[in-house]
This record gives structure tokens, C-alpha cells and sequence, in this order.
């Protein structure tokens, strides 16, 4: 990878440059960042963009949370690579600051925190080159925040060093992403399956997309140094396989299995693709009539293809359009809320057995209309604990160099992604 001369992170919302890290001898001016908002906010409608080419440099953005990380050389090189680091950065931030504390990542946690997360990206490149990746690794080196010192800080003023004294033993390692000394050895390891399932319907109820994005998650608190072997029972359905460096990539090249030490703690092992699914599980099917100023709405929610698992926390939303000056809607089951920016949100929770949810109501246009021109696209969510809709299954996990046989857990998830039904 050829050399990032500069990143900075903005606020999506305003343009403001939170963070500025020079890598390397060549200054960038901090006057390209206004350059690419104005370009970002006004020419590209909040669309995300891989390369954006200025007059002087190559710009590379991320958004993530409300932050725009952005990263600049003068030098033309392929996006994907500088992209794939500030999405490295990204989540190793939102690991670092907000792990544990029920929130997400945003601007207002990054300037509270401004100094760790400088010190994390002064380490993780170096003269413009990624250094160190691995969050197990960086965390001893740049220590996370803790409520202790956070009352410190607001009570003196002063901030405890974040650096730790000492060099992690894993820095000199033929394996740097786990350290010699693990601090937690209960003997056990989780997988967890996680997969966001992406589906777009038309107006016929036709599938016009469907697939599947997923990603292997472990938790490992083994002692010592496992080696470990993961396979599948329908390994053919990835595509688009991403692994962590610690997945040596000749056994599942021959083989489609995954070897690998893992790291101590949470660490995320394949990310991948499944196309072209030809089922989903939750449909929705809205009918609109107009006539005389009025709309009639009316949406069935049901189960299709069912999982054999529970359907949770199942929510459907509708941006009413900007002709409609009120609504009078309701629901047979859950509960029918309108934000103030228009969204219509469905709280359904379960899909009852005995009866299917539907939403109904009237809708009025503003005057001088007599129909209503835009059809709302209707977005879903929800969650299915205990399968992945791909269909992909773990078949077994083997462990080696262990005195004992560990506990081995395994727990598969489903959630709505980018779920649409049009009208």
C-alpha cells in the first residue's frame, strides 16, 4: 500500500475537522476538507463516495456514525485499500469508546476523547503505512478509557497518561494479535454467526434483490496458544470472503476450512456474501387509493417462508410524502407512531398466530391535489435469533495444543438490512 499523506475526521452534519493527522513530511492544508464537504453536501445528495478527485489530491471518505473519516495523498492508488484501513479505524474506535456502553460511535464521544483517539491512529500507521491493526495489540499499548479515569479528568482537569509503560510482549511476536500472557483463561470460545439480510420488492411483489451479508464473530478466552479449525457444512455459498490475518488463507483455498490462532477477547474472524436468495421471511404488502384529495392506506405484514424461529422486534417505517398535511392512522396489533419529520413507524414486536398485523388510515393531501403522485417505499426491520437465512452452518470447530477441552458455544442471528417493499 503506497503512502496516505493525511486523514482527518468531520461531522457529516457541519463539515467541522474534529481530528487532523499529518503522516508524513508533505503538509495538506486543512482547507481541502471545506473543498470536499461542499462537493460531499451539495453535489453527491449524502451519497456515499469511494474516491473523490480534487485538484491537488486523491480523497478517500468513510462515513460512519455522523463522521466523515477521510483520508488524503497525492499519489493514485487503489480506494479499496485506504478504505478498508479507516474502516479498520472506525471499528476499532467504536470498540475502544464504546464497548460495554450502549451507545454508538459519534462526533460528540470522539471530541470527549480526542486524545485517545490520536494516540490510536499514531499508532496504527506510521510514515503513512498501516502499522498496527489489531485491537488486542493496541489496547496495550494505548489504553482504553474507564470510568476512573474519566472522574479524574472532570475533577482535576488533567487527563492520566493513556500510553502503557511497557512494550506488549505480542510487538515481538511471530504472532502479534494474541499476547503470551492472555488475561482471561476460562477455557472458552463463542461463535456467533451474525448475518444482515439485504431484500428489495416492487410494486407487483416481485424479489427484485436479495442477499445476504454476514460476518463470524468469536470471543475467545483460551490459554496458551490453540490452534484452531472451523469448517462448514456448505462452505460453496460464501463469496466475497474477507478474514482477519490471523485465518491462514492456504487451508481454505484447498479446502474452504479456517485455520487460525485466534486473539484474546472479541475479534471478528470472516466477513462474507451470500447472493441471490430466493426467499424471505417477513413480506408486506401496502395498498394505496386516492381520489378527491384522500388516501386510503392499507398494509398486511405476514410471515413467509417460515424460519422455524421466532420473529422479534419486527418495526415498519414509511416516509410520509411531503404533499400530505395530516394522517389518521391505525393498527390491529402494536403500536402507530408519526415522527416529526413525517416518518410513520409500526411497532409490531411479534407477529401474533392467530391474526396477521394490519396498518389502515386516511391520509390527507394538500389542497389542489387530487391524487397522490409518489408512492412511499416501505423499510422493515427485524430480528430472527438462532438462524442465518444464507443457510450457512457451522459444521465443527476443532482445538489443539490445549491441555483440556474447552466449552465451545455457537449462536446464529438474522437481522433486516436494507429491506424494502415499494408501493
Amino acid at each position: 500500500m503506497q503512502q496516505l499523506q493525511c486523514i482527518f475526521l468531520l461531522s457529516e452534519s457541519s463539515g467541522e475537522v474534529m481530528l487532523e493527522k499529518q503522516t508524513t513530511g508533505h503538509h495538506v492544508d486543512r482547507s481541502i476538507c471545506a473543498w470536499f464537504w461542499h462537493q460531499y453536501h451539495h453535489h453527491h445528495n449524502n451519497d456515499q463516495m469511494s474516491v473523490v478527485t480534487s485538484p491537488t489530491h486523491y480523497l478517500f471518505p468513510l462515513i460512519r456514525h455522523g463522521i466523515v473519516f477521510l483520508a488524503c495523498t497525492q499519489l493514485e492508488l487503489p480506494p479499496l485499500l485506504p478504505i478498508e484501513f479507516l474502516s479498520r479505524f472506525a471499528d476499532i474506535l467504536s470498540d475502544y469508546l464504546c464497548a460495554g456502553a450502549g451507545v454508538t460511535l459519534n462526533e460528540d464521544i470522539v471530541k470527549d476523547n480526542f486524545v485517545i483517539v490520536y494516540e490510536v491512529l499514531d499508532e496504527m500507521m506510521d510514515n503513512g503505512f498501516p502499522l498496527t491493526t489489531e485491537p488486542n495489540l493496541l489496547k496495550d499499548i494505548v489504553l482504553p478509557p474507564n470510568l476512573v479515569t474519566k472522574v479524574l479528568h472532570a475533577v482535576t482537569g488533567n487527563s492520566s497518561p493513556s500510553v502503557g509503560p511497557t512494550l506488549p510482549h505480542a510487538a515481538a511476536s511471530t504472532v502479534p494479535w494474541r499476547s503470551t500472557h492472555p488475561k482471561t483463561i476460562t477455557n472458552e470460545i463463542y461463535v456467533n454467526l451474525v448475518e444482515q439480510l439485504d431484500a428489495s420488492v416492487n410494486r407487483d411483489g416481485n424479489l427484485r434483490r436479495c442477499q445476504v451479508y454476514g460476518e463470524i464473530q468469536v470471543n475467545s478466552s483460551l490459554p496458551g496458544f490453540p490452534d484452531l479449525t472451523l469448517s462448514f457444512t456448505n462452505p460453496l455459498l460464501l463469496n466475497d470472503v474477507r478474514f482477519h490475518p490471523c485465518v491462514r488463507f492456504r487451508p481454505w483455498e484447498s479446502s474452504q476450512v479456517l485455520s487460525f490462532v485466534p486473539p484474546d477477547g472479541h475479534f471478528k474472524l470472516m466477513t462474507y456474501r451470500v447472493k441471490e436468495l430466493k426467499k424471505i421471511p417477513i413480506y408486506v404488502k401496502p395498498q394505496l387509493t386516492s381520489d378527491s384529495g384522500n388516501c386510503r392506506i392499507y398494509a398486511l405484514v405476514g410471515v413467509r417462508n417460515d424460519p422455524g424461529k421466532t420473529i422479534d422486534s419486527i418495526i415498519v417505517e414509511f416516509q410520509l410524502p411531503p404533499c400530505i398535511t395530516s394522517a389518521d392512522l391505525t393498527s390491529n396489533h402494536g403500536t402507530v407512531d408519526i415522527l416529526a419529520d413525517k416518518t410513520c413507524r409500526w411497532s409490531i414486536g411479534q407477529i401474533p398466530k392467530d391474526k396477521l398485523p394490519s396498518l389502515s388510515g386516511n391520509l390527507v393531501l394538500e389542497p389542489g391535489l387530487d391524487r397522490l403522485h409518489v408512492a412511499p417505499t416501505f423499510q422493515v426491520r427485524f430480528k430472527i435469533m438462532g438462524i442465518a437465512m444464507s443457510g450457512l452452518q457451522i459444521d465443527k470447530l476443532d482445538v489443539k495444543n490445549m491441555p483440556a477441552n474447552p466449552y465451545k458455544g455457537f449462536r446464529a442471528q438474522t437481522q433486516a438490512g436494507d429491506y424494502e417493499f415499494r408501493s
